[in-house]
């Protein structure tokens, strides 16, 4: 079967963008006291340095809203309210407001899907009890609406004193989904010692929990804190991939119409792509396909190949001939979603640029790596 490697590259490239236009967008509430590193947390955990690139733009006396196009991801950016008590209620009412439009809006982009309240580790910033007033008055107006809070210890170093400071939170309880200490950035003392950042995963793993499905995807898109999660998320999108298309009851398809596997195999790139938030252009595609499922087209779905993979299935053996049955697709479509999500690792890690698969060498390092897939 011969595989048109540059049609199904601009497939891809079709699919990604549209998926990409298509993400749900994430809206957050950060607020806090002034100097808690709201800024170096957003920049830390976002692949965007949302609050380098504009001021934002006001939408309400004292709430600006950052955003920027073709991100999916909005934050909507409190001044530190300390100064007065009067000041403090005026920014519970206006994010109290900015949910109530969200939800009557009825549209997932417009809701706030997560406040996160930050406190200070650092500089001997105790817990006060203006703070414990005023989260408790937001939580009590905020039961209605029930928008996740995640409390996050801003500058939790040491540690020591990030936990002392934990517990305080927790003995009050509050309404919220968790306590989470973070350092975003590694903190150098004087040359003589670096305590190395931390937390920012966790925190991750927190705002996966309580987003709902809609949004996991544009979750993975916009943080770059952790590379784990990425992962994790594009592994379950292979295997989701593999059980809708070529479950147990598919029927088995001859050689010569293979190529219909091709379509899910695309979407599949798509979000794998998506999930990583790396831009990926057509050359590069044209690389990984060619050097997988195109190239190799007559030795991965050749007749050979095909009956050998066969002859690891119980049951199965041989008899298949000329024919490619699901679980034998499952197979090829999990070792090619593998592959894909490798190399987005190491794209991602720094360790490989897309120019370095244009080269013969590269290509064959991309052939390597779908075959040990392959044996898996």
């Amino acid at each position: 079967m011969e595989i048109n490697t540059e049609q199904i590259a601009q497939q891809c490239v079709n699919v990604i963008s549209s998926r990409m236009k298509n993400l749900k967008k994430l809206n957050i509430i950060v607020t806090g006291k002034s100097g808690v590193g709201k800024s170096t947390l957003i920049n830390s955990l976002f692949r965007e340095n949302l609050l380098e690139t504009g001021v934002g733009r006001p939408v309400t006396l004292k709430i600006r809203k950052i955003e920027k196009e073709k991100y999916p991801l909005v934050i909507y950016d409190t001044p530190g309210f300390e100064l007065s008590k009067e000041q403090q209620n005026s920014v519970k009412d206006e994010i109290i407001k900015i949910i109530n439009d969200g939800i009557e809006s009825r549209d997932i982009n417009k809701a706030i899907h997560c406040v996160w309240y930050c406190i200070n580790v650092g500089g001997n910033r105790t817990f006060d009890s203006s703070e414990v007033e005023w989260l408790k008055n937001f939580t009590e107006n905020n039961k209605k609406t029930q928008v996740p809070i995640i409390i996050i210890l801003t500058q939790a170093y040491p540690r020591s004193k990030a936990k002392k400071m934990k517990e305080l939170v927790e003995k009050e309880n509050l309404d919220i989904v968790k306590v989470v200490p973070v350092l975003a950035q590694d903190m150098n003392f004087d040359d003589e010692y670096v305590a190395r950042a931390y937390g920012l995963e966790k925190l991750i793993d927190v705002m996966s929990e309580v987003l709902p499905n809609e949004l996991q995807e544009t979750l993975q898109n916009v943080q770059k804190a952790s590379l784990d999660a990425k992962k994790r998320y594009a592994q379950a999108a292979v295997a989701t991939t593999v059980a809708a298309s070529f479950g147990a009851g598919f029927a088995p398809i001859p050689f010569s119409d293979s190529a219909i596997l091709i379509p899910t195999q695309v979407t599949m790139i798509a979000t794998i792509t998506a999930i990583f938030g790396l831009d990926i252009n057509k050359s590069f595609l044209t690389s990984f396909i060619s050097s997988t499922i195109g190239t190799a087209g007559t030795t991965v779905l050749g007749r050979t190949v095909v009956s050998n993979l066969l002859k690891l299935i119980p049951g199965f053996g041989t008899a298949v001939g000329g024919m490619i049955s699901g679980s034998t697709a499952g197979i090829l479509t999990t070792a090619l979603g593998e592959a894909y999500i490798k190399v987005m690792e190491l794209i991602y890690k720094g360790e490989l640029k897309q120019e370095d698969l244009y080269s013969q060498s590269g290509q064959g390092e991309l052939n390597r790596i779908f075959k040990e897939e392959l044996k898996k």
